[in-house]
């Protein structure tokens, strides 16, 4: 008679918090603090637990340009672009957080990462 083993295997481990990431970047820091305001107010009308926003750093690129097309070498011009970047994190996120966002529509020139974690 043989006797069978059985092994266990979980796919997900119990007491794993599941979060979800939201990387949010815009040029306007207007714009971007009302798309994060509006993210917040969906997250927590579905009673979803809500970390952040947490300031990342102003990424900061910066051109220098000629004034002159031939001569004058050293009259210059400079011009920078900033990125403001902010992150918020749910925590558990249900399936109707995750659609509910998904139907969200956010202004121009707001760029949306999402990451499940």
């Amino acid at each position: 008679m043989a006797t069978e083993t059985k092994t266990k295997k979980d796919n997900a481990p119990t007491g794993e918090i599941q979060k979800l990431r939201i990387r949010v970047r815009a040029y306007e820091h207007k714009i971007l603090d009302a798309s994060v305001k509006q993210i917040i107010d969906t997250a927590s009308r579905f009673d979803a637990k809500v970390v952040g926003p947490i300031p990342l750093p102003t990424e900061i690129k910066k051109y220098t340009v000629n004034r002159s097309t031939f001569i004058y070498k050293d009259a210059r011009e400079q011009f920078e672009m900033r990125m403001h970047k902010r992150v918020i994190d749910i925590l558990n996120p249900s399936g109707k957080v995750i659609e509910a966002l998904t139907n969200l529509s956010l202004p121009s020139g707001v760029n949306i990462d999402v990451k499940m974690m």
